[in-house]
Order: C-alpha cells, then structure tokens, then sequence
C-alpha cells in the first residue's frame, strides 16, 4: 500500500466534492418537496389521491437507482415528444438527468420518512391549536409540519447520508464527480485499491461532517431533551456523591 500515492490521489480527488454536494444538496431539497407532497397525498383521506401516492412510493422504492438513472438518461431520449419539448436542453445533459433520477428516488423514501412524521404529532396538540382560533393550513404550517420535521430528522439522517454515497453513480452517465475522477484515475495508473481507499476516505469524511451537522440540527430542534438528559446526569452524580 502506497501511502503516499494515496495522499496524492486524494488530492486530486477533492475536485469532485462540489459536484458530488451539489447532486446531494439538489435531489435532499427537490425529494424532500416531492416527499411532504405524497405524504400529504397519502394522508389527505381521498382514496384515489391517497392510492396513487401509495403506488408511486411502491414502483419508485421498488426500481434500483441504477436503473432508474438509465431510464431518465438513456430512456427519456427515445421519446420524439421529449426532444422538441421545452425540457430537453435539460434532459439531454447528464447532471440534470443524474440529479432527477436521485430526487425521484429520494422522494418515495422522503414521502415515508415525512408521513410517519406527520402521523407523530398529537392530535391533542391540533386540537389545541384549533381552540386557539388558528385555521387548518395555520395550525399545520405552526404546529404539525414543524413537529414532524423534528420527529423525521433521526431517520431523514440516513437518506442524508445515502445520497451523498449514491451520488458516486453519477460516473456512470459521464459525470466527474469523486467516483467519477477515480475511475478515470484507477484506468491511467492500474492502481485501483490506493484510489479507492482515497475515495472512501472521502465520502467517509464527508458523511461523519453531515451525520455530526445532523446531529446539532436535531439537538437545536429539541433543547427539552438537552435539559431532560441534564437534569437526569445531575441526578445521578449528586446520587453518586452522596
């Protein structure tokens, strides 16, 4: 193992992080609208709506990314009706195709991870806010949406953290993000365990910075854990001291 190839290597690498970030970032955001959007499908209490949310999170969890990524970047091109519509100076080029096929499977997980959030929150505490004199969309905006977000954060972290490593298929569709840079770097040197182990290193660090970030975030959103743990810690040195 050539250490030293590796440090270097793993310089060469950083050039992919912003892309790689940037098609995390982009397909969190966009999955996660798409997310809260089949989740409040799937709990509006119209059968119909509620059926075809619950479809599109069965076919969509049910396809590979792989080749869901084939779909949109091989697949959509064959439509006539695709080339000379608007959308193709976007579809014909890999980052967007790369970036709507991982917010497309980002939102069927979204859509649970948000749903089981939703179904968290206390009816008491909407009935309380209905007392209060807020409306429906008042009391989901103020008093649902931010106490399911708080509940959906712990198990959100893990499709964080999945999206970021699934970006590495991004190099199947031309795209030099980190895997991408790799390859091409393991194809010119035939060294292949030293520029992976670089590569790993990466996303390594990348996921315990977000999985530590994450972790803030969720302790910010619920500082009466912070001071419930406290006070149980205090408890329990002053039981020791005694």
């Amino acid at each position: 193992m050539d250490f030293g190839f590796i440090a270097s290597t793993f310089v060469r690498l950083l050039a992919g992080i912003p892309l790689a970030l940037e098609l995390a970032a982009g397909s969190i955001v966009i999955g996660g609208l798409i997310g809260l959007f089949i989740a409040l499908l799937r709990l509006s209490g119209i059968k119909a709506l509620a059926a075809v949310a619950w479809l599109y999170v069965l076919v969509i969890r049910s396809i590979p990314l792989l080749v869901l990524l084939f779909l949109v970047y091989y697949g959509l091109g064959q439509f006539t009706a695709v080339r000379k519509s608007i959308l193709w100076p976007f579809l014909r080029d890999p980052f967007w195709c790369a970036l709507l096929a991982l917010s497309i499977n980002a939102s069927a997980y979204a859509a649970e991870i948000i749903r089981g959030g939703l179904l968290s929150v206390s009816p008491n505490q909407i009935e309380a806010a209905r007392a209060c004199g807020m409306s429906p969309f008042l009391t989901f905006r103020r008093i649902t949406l931010p106490l399911a977000i708080r509940q959906a954060i712990p198990a959100y972290s893990n499709e964080l953290i999945a999206m970021v490593k699934a970006t590495s298929l991004a190099s199947l569709v031309t795209l030099l993000e980190i895997s991408g840079i790799a390859t091409n770097i393991a194809a010119e040197t035939y060294r292949p365990i030293e520029v992976y182990v670089a590569a790993g290193i990466i996303y390594l660090m990348i996921n315990v910075i977000l999985a530590q970030a994450v972790g803030l975030l969720e302790a910010y959103l619920s500082p009466e854990r912070n001071r419930s743990s406290s006070v149980a810690l205090a408890t329990v040195e002053n039981g020791i001291i005694q």
